[in-house]
Order: structure tokens, then sequence, then C-alpha cells
């Protein structure tokens, strides 16, 4: 029943401090990953990284979790609801791996400068979050004509492939930590089952695993786990309050290169927000797109002149969270603590002390939900359209794979040629050109199936032609980004991978399908454009 709560929305229910647990130490993982890149791979000094960059974090982190708990706050006051969960916020996994290689490396190679490196990092951070505006005032329109199949089955992708299956590989490296917490998860989580004393089972998953991993380093010297890192922390404990900067504008010496990858990765973040927000209408918390985006991009901008080279954005999970009780307090707990964690120097201390294993279940656990929402919400008849969403974003990931195996052998795929990949049964060529922009070519693939399916034939040459303009100018299906380059300071426009043709083609052929079945008339096709779906399961 909807209307006006007599009473104030709780702030905290029990529920939350199993989906605190759950995102808290998701995000603080995270930020420990992020850290480490810094401090290891790309060499910033140390006060870079604990002065500037994680109280920085501590800053953009907590606007959008204090922002989307007050819109959880005012969904439920509004709808009269006690079970409106708050969006997660944290910062984009793939963005920091992107800015670290693809960004700040090469400008440190060039320059040798790792000061210019990080200045670089920031200003494409700064970029995206502006990016990422834009998508907030063209996101909702999108998200109007796109199916939910579509959005929730490329969605399911990416858990898939980067959650679920990262995560159960990190489990069995320490198996006899992570299943015990898994079976912890599965029961309080799945099953609902009440645990002792009534701990909420995120809780007592990481107070499990860390006993037994440091029980486990104690008699047999397993996991790594080492009491001298748990002292080494304590050193980095201190006050780091934000220093705001003029870094970002130095960073834009040469904007161009920035923008060939900020716009795609930009355009990948809102798609991803855009999913996340279906995801969260599906599970019952209909979420306004633009004021989920809208912090997404003020907090990559905020966080951009602190010094922080990260975006963060909405996580994926609401669902996960929702299911095991979260409300609107976990959201706002979660950056709370992260903020103070930060400020204080205090992660190193926190992964010092929690073996990893046992960390991970929770991320498999939010991957199986999001992997599984796609298909329990859709008609059976559109799940071939919700497996063609997966197949991009599992080609990203296993190119991830490969591109790092080559790279632990001191060579890559240019290097070892394509030609001799393929005779090893690696199609190298194939896994970079599909998982190339796999969020947005996932969407595509998976609305064309949709229609098709459907028998909306209009619908789904317009996605098809979609589809080919974006091949066109690089935002999917090429390696190498979009097709503007700079060289050598001169703006050129290189020639486009041929995907777009065969996205073209489909849709002729689609067209003479819809023809012969009388259905291929323009007038169809202008409605297709104008107004949107009818179908049952199309996002509104």
């Amino acid at each position: 029943m909807q209307g006006s709560m007599t009473t104030k929305p709780k702030l905290w229910v029990p529920g939350d401090w199993n989906a605190f647990f759950g995102l808290g130490t998701n995000v603080l993982l995270n930020v420990l990953v992020l850290s480490s890149l810094m401090l290891y791979v790309v060499g910033l000094p140390p006060e870079n990284v604990f002065g500037r960059i994680l109280p920085a974090l501590a800053v953009a982190l907590p606007i959008g979790n204090l922002f989307y708990a007050y819109l959880a706050y005012r969904l439920a006051q509004k709808e009269g609801r006690d079970d409106v969960a708050a969006m997660p916020y944290g910062p984009s996994v793939p963005h920091y791996f992107f800015v670290t290689f693809a960004i700040m490396l090469p400008v440190l190679g060039k320059t040798g400068d790792v000061m210019k490196a990080w200045e670089a990092g920031i200003a494409w951070a700064f970029l995206i979050g502006v990016v990422v505006l834009i998508g907030a005032f063209i996101g909702p329109t999108i998200r109007r004509y796109t199916p939910r199949a579509a959005m929730l089955g490329t969605l399911a992708g990416i858990s898939v492939a980067f959650i679920s299956m990262n995560a159960a590989f990190e489990m069995f490296n320490a198996a006899w930590i992570s299943l015990a917490t898994l079976a912890i998860i599965l029961l309080s989580w799945t099953a609902g089952v009440r645990l002792p004393f009534g701990i909420p089972g995120g809780l007592a998953a990481i107070l499990v695993g860390t006993a037994l991993g440091w029980l486990s380093y104690s008699v047999f010297g397993w996991n790594g786990l080492d009491p001298k890192q748990v002292g080494d922390a304590f050193t980095q404990i201190g006050i780091n309050l934000p220093k705001p900067g003029t870094e970002v504008l130095s960073g834009m010496s040469d904007v161009l290169p920035l923008l060939v990858t900020a716009i795609p990765l930009g355009v990948y973040n809102f798609t991803e927000g855009m999913n996340n927000v279906e995801s969260a209408s599906v599970a019952g918390d209909n979420y306004n797109l633009r004021h989920i985006l809208l912090a997404d991009g003020i907090g990559a901008i905020v966080g951009s002149f602190l010094g922080s080279p990260f975006p963060p954005a909405v996580y994926i999970g609401h669902p996960g969270w929702k299911a095991v009780g979260g409300r609107i307090g976990y959201s706002l707990a979660t950056g709370v603590v992260i903020a103070a964690i930060c400020l204080l120097g205090l992660i190193a201390l926190f992964l010092a002390v929690v073996p990893r294993a046992a960390l991970f279940p929770i991320l498999l656990f939010i991957g199986l939900v999001i992997g599984a929402q796609a298909f329990q919400t859709s008609k059976a008849k559109y799940a071939p359209a919700i497996v063609l969403a997966l197949v991009p974003n599992i080609a990203q990931w296993a190119k991830t794979l490969v591109d790092g195996a080559l790279g632990a052998a001191g060579t890559n795929a240019t290097t070892v040629t394509y030609e001799a990949l393929g005779q090893q049964g690696v199609l190298y060529a194939g896994l970079e050109r599909l998982g190339a922009g796999a969020v947005l070519a996932g969407l595509m693939l998976a609305a064309i199936a949709y229609f098709v399916i459907s028998k909306e034939y209009s619908r789904a040459i317009v996605y098809s032609l979609i589809a080919a303009g974006l091949s066109l100018i690089g935002l999917i299906h090429d390696p190498a980004g979009l097709i503007f380059q700079s060289v050598d300071g001169v703006f050129q426009i290189r020639q486009p991978e041929p995907v777009w043709i065969g996205y073209a083609l489909a849709a002729v052929v689609i067209w003479v399908a819809a023809w012969r079945e009388g259905r291929g008339s323009m007038a169809e096709l202008r409605d297709a454009v104008s107004t949107p779906p009818l179908a049952d399961e199309v996002a509104v």
C-alpha cells in the first residue's frame, strides 16, 4: 500500500547491518586495490596517496552515499513504504584499472614524471564526470526506449564476468576459508536462516573468515597473513584532510587523448548507472535516473579537484542488499565509515587483519543475485536476448585474462601475433572487437534480439542502425576507441573498424523479413523512433 507515511522512515533497521558489512567490505577492498595500484604500479609517493587521493575519496564517496540515502528516505516517505533500499555507491572498478594502465602509465612512460601522470589521471576523472553529467539528461530518454531484458542482461554480463568469476577464482585460492564464509552468506542471505544471537550474516562471515584465516596461518602458515604487516599498517595511521588544488587544469595540457578515452568510459558509466536504476526498479524501488547520475558526475568532478583520479559510481547490487534487509542506513553508514578510514589512514590495517578470502564470497553473492535477476524478471522467450547481452562482457573479461597472461610472460598479442594465438584456439581479434565497449555492445545486441523475438521489427531495425552508428565512430567494437585521434598534436580521423557494415546489413535483413510480413513501412519506422515500445517488459 502506498501513501504518505504517518511516521518518519527509519534511518536504520537490523537488516542494515547485513548490507553494511557487505557493501562496506566491497568498497573497502576496492579502495585498497586502487591504493596499491598508485603506490606499487604507478609509483606515486605515499604522501600523495594517503595525503591527497584517499582524503579526496573521503569527500567524493559520501557525496553519493549521503545523497542516495536522502533519495531513499524521500521515496519511502512519498510512497509510505518501509522496505525502500538506498542505492549503493563506491569507486568505479573498471575505471581505476583503466586510469592506471591506459592514462597514467603511458604519461609516465612518455614524460618520466610521476606527478604529470597523476595530473593527467585527475584531469581524465574530471572529464568522466562531465560526460556522466551530460548522460544524466539523455539517459532517461534512452531508458524509456530500451527493453528491460537488454538493460538487465548487460548488467548480468558485468556481474557474472567481472564480479562472480574473479571472486570465485580468488575464493578457491583459499577455499578452506571462503567456502565456510560462503555457506554463512547463503544460509543468512538466501535461505533467511537466523544466525545465533541474531548476528548479521555479513558480520558473521567476516568474523568466521578472519578467525579461519589466522588459524590456518598460525597452524599451517597458509593464506599469506603476516603479523608484521599488521604492525607496519599502524605507521600509516594519522589524520589527512582533503586539499583542493589546480592539478586538474595542468593535467589537461593535451586534452584530446583524454577525451578519446573519457567519452567512451563516461558513456559506460551512465549506461551502467541506467541499468542499475532499472535493476532497482524491478526490485521495487523506482529512482529518478537523472538524480542518480548527477551524484555520479558531481562525485567525479569534486574528487578530481581534490586530487583523486578515481570516478565514483552507483554500484551493482541494490537487489542483493535489499534482499538481505538493507534499507536507508547501510549506504549512509558505508559512506561515513569509508570516509573515516580514508581520512585516518586505516585501510592497510583493515586489510592486514581480514583475509581477502573472507570478503570475496560477498562479491560472489552480489554477482549471483544480479545475474539471476535478468532471467527472473523477464519472460522465458527473451532468455536468448539476455544471454546475447552477456557475451560482449564475457569477451572483454576473457581478453583481460589473455592480456594478463601474455604480460606476465613479457610479451603481448601483437608480438606473439594474432595468427599464432588463433592456432592455439585464442581468437584474439574477435575477443577485442566483441569486447570493446562491452556494456553498450551488449545493450545493442540484446535490444535487437528482444525486438526480433517480439516481432517489433521496426524497433529492431532502429537499434541495428544505432549500433552501426556507434560502431562507425568507435564507441563499440573498436579496440582503439573513438576514430578521432591526435597524432603529434594534429587532429586526425582514422578508418573505422568494418563491424558497422555488419549492423547495417543486419538492419537490411530485418527490414526484408518485416516487408515480407507486411510490417516494413516507413510509417512503422517513424513510430519506432517517436513512441516508446509497448511491450510489457520495456523500462519505463
